[in-house]
């Protein structure tokens, strides 16, 4: 995506022709926020509900460091193969485009900073279908689910607020300052490296973080 021509405007560039499409292209981190911490909170708590009396209920913390892990993995390879999927057609580049590559275009537009429920919905529920897939059906685990399912989503809305910060808050120091500045190394000096947004793990195990 380094051809794209960057927009440091405040004026979003239109995607649709339709009103109604186009106010669905925008989403602020409150409404993200909204939408996907009581979901996160609903199956932290149901698990913490239904777990068995008596009993220490470790699968519990277990399955929330599961479900956050997953969450970096699958931060990264969407990030890198998906957004930055490299289409051959017209209309697999325009939809790439709609997808991450306006970002790229104009990285500072606030109301596009995070995910629009319009694809972030879809997504979640693709998820959903294959954590019910391994633990409920595969692994025949349905107690792990919960939990695990909880943290994965937990781990988006850290992303999203993580990447709506690191284009509009100071993050002068600490790990704050750290991410802020690999982000915007992503943007403006590698962007087809460096592709965790809240974390830089999976860059150096895959070897995607240049040397400097």
């Amino acid at each position: 995506m380094n051809h794209l021509p960057i927009d440091h405007s405040d004026v979003p560039i239109r995607l649709f022709k339709s009103d109604f499409m186009e106010f669905f292209s925008h989403i602020s981190p409150v409404a993200v926020t909204i939408i996907w911490l009581p979901v996160a909170l609903f199956f932290l708590f149901r698990s913490i509900a239904e777990a068995p009396l008596g009993r220490f209920p470790f699968y519990i913390p277990v399955g929330l460091l599961i479900g956050l892990f997953v969450w970096t993995i699958s931060e990264y390879l969407l990030h890198r193969f998906v957004f930055h999927f490299a289409a051959k057609s017209e209309k697999g580049q325009r939809i790439t485009f709609l997808f991450h590559g306006i970002h790229h275009a104009q990285p500072q537009c606030k109301t596009r900073l995070v995910m629009p429920p319009i694809v972030a919905i879809p997504l979640a529920a693709v998820f959903f279908g294959l954590f019910h897939l391994v633990i409920n059906v595969l692994l025949k685990a349905p107690l792990w689910f919960d939990p695990i399912f909880s943290a994965f989503i937990l781990g988006y809305l850290t992303y999203d607020l993580t990447h709506y910060a690191t284009h509009h808050f100071p993050m002068r120091s600490g790990y704050a300052k750290f991410i802020k500045r690999y982000h915007m190394q992503h943007h403006y000096k590698t962007p087809n490296a460096r592709y965790g947004v809240s974390s830089p793990i999976w860059d150096y195990v895959f070897k995607t973080k240049p040397t400097e």
